[in-house]
């Protein structure tokens, strides 16, 4: 497999294809849970379907509620 032609969006919706609602919420509790850099692409892919098939409302919610838990400072992800 040449890496370069993956498209991870369509693996990663392959790889959850038929999941139930409670396999999800299970997906994404492991994720969070482990905090492995690895799993946050498939987060950024749950959360693009959430969004793209959320109302207006909806959307100005988890926006709030997002920014509402973002550290007004955070420590640079790169040491000097």
């Amino acid at each position: 497999m040449n890496i370069n032609q993956l498209d991870l969006r369509q693996a990663i919706m392959y790889k959850m294809q038929g999941s139930t609602a409670g396999d999800v919420m299970d997906t994404i509790n492991d994720a969070v849970t482990t905090g492995q850099e690895k799993t946050l692409p498939g987060l950024g892919v749950l959360f693009e379907v959430l969004w793209q098939h959320s109302d207006s409302a909806a959307k100005q919610q988890m926006a709030g509620t997002i920014s509402q838990y973002i550290p007004s400072q955070a420590s640079s992800p790169v040491g000097t």
